[in-house]
């Protein structure tokens, strides 16, 4: 695997799989807003039906 980097040519980080608990009581304006966006972008994949 190459290691990718930006153009300072700092190595960037890599996303890792992780199971993280969303607690509605603890979330923020952002927090409740990327959850939305999130919602909205899944309900277009489900829609999408490529070219």
């Amino acid at each position: 695997m190459t290691d990718k980097r930006n153009e300072a040519g700092r190595t960037l980080p890599t996303a890792k799989e992780e199971d993280v608990e969303f607690a509605r009581e603890r979330a923020d304006a952002d927090d409740l807003e990327a959850l939305e966006r999130a919602e909205a972008a899944d309900r277009r994949a489900a829609e999408y039906e490529g070219t």
